[in-house]
């Protein structure tokens, strides 16, 4: 998808969930699709499928005030698309490391082990040894050192595929860390979500930057028309 995306003079308004048509408003991958040049969708092509899932999430979990702040990462997201496993990984493992500090007790249990079978993935893929673990994930799961020893025991007989990981494990953690943060006993779950999505997109960009299709947005038109129409 090289090229410039030419930014349309009017916008569907940002907000939550899936909409009809742009006259209806629209969610932040359909506007994503929209700039693309897609069909309408909520899904489009121009996003990686967990990414798009991350966006679609925190999208609708945002307050209607805080929304308004996602609009600018929409461009950033355009032209993500990726087959590597580890984008996968690394997405599933920014969320349930960023949920499992605050979320509820009911859920730590899957987060913490969301957060061992990422780094277990992201190993085998890159030849490391299985049993590492980052900082970033130790800490995390220092937080909650009993959802942890319970995490370690239950990771250790459990096996799973590259292939059953992307189509299920990882959703899974996207799905439970996502709505952990939303329903989080916390005063800036607004800004926990939009640091998820923000970084989930960094990691992104940070494995597959160099084989990216050259993309440019008119930051300053896409700016402005955001300004003028709500989006942002």
């Amino acid at each position: 998808m090289p090229g410039v995306l030419q930014v349309p003079e009017i916008l569907p308004v940002l907000s939550r969930g899936k909409h009809r048509k742009p006259a209806k408003g629209a969610c932040f991958m359909e506007l994503a699709g929209y700039l693309a040049g897609e069909r309408w969708s909520d899904h489009p092509a121009c996003t990686h499928p967990l990414l798009a899932r991350v966006a679609r999430l925190v999208n609708d979990y945002v307050s209607d005030s805080g929304r308004s702040r996602l609009a600018p990462l929409i461009p950033s997201v355009i032209g993500l698309t990726s087959d590597d496993a580890r984008v996968d990984a690394r997405i599933a493992l920014r969320c349930a490391r960023s949920a499992l500090p605050v979320a509820a007790e009911a859920s730590q249990r899957v987060l913490a082990v969301s957060v061992l079978t990422a780094e277990r993935v992201i190993n085998r893929l890159d030849g490391n040894p299985i049993g590492e673990v980052q900082p970033a994930s130790r800490q995390a799961l220092d937080s909650a050192p009993l959802a942890a020893a319970w995490a370690h025991r239950f990771a250790a007989d459990v096996g799973i595929s590259t292939e059953g990981y992307r189509r299920h494990a990882a959703p899974a953690a996207v799905d439970c860390a996502v709505r952990g943060i939303a329903h989080a006993v916390v005063s800036d779950v607004d800004e926990r979500l939009y640091a998820v999505l923000e970084g989930c997109i960094a990691d992104w960009q940070s494995l597959t930057a160099p084989g990216r299709p050259g993309i440019e947005v008119d930051t300053s038109a896409w700016q402005s028309i955001c300004r003028l129409t709500g989006v942002r």
